[in-house]
């Protein structure tokens, strides 16, 4: 399993940007976006390797990635 596995990938239809938007709370919110959910979600995967790659580069320790529960309650404090 590689290292990113274990963080959320969230894809979501944004009406606002008519597009999906791909975002990982652990390290990054919005950080793709595209017509395609599956594209986006390729695209995300790549960009949390991307970003894994260079706190690891910095020297700087990996976020904890979130468990179910807390991953719910990010998601209701945002609702």
């Amino acid at each position: 399993m590689a290292k990113g596995d274990r963080y959320v990938k969230v894809v979501e239809w944004s009406d606002e940007d008519n597009c999906f938007i791909g975002s990982c709370p652990e390290l990054f919110f919005g950080g793709c976006h595209g017509d395609d959910a599956r594209q986006v979600f390729g695209e995300l995967c790549e960009m949390i390797q991307e970003a894994i790659e260079t706190l690891e580069e910095a020297g700087k320790p990996l976020p904890q990635p979130l468990t179910r529960s807390e991953f719910g309650n990010l998601l209701q404090r945002s609702a």
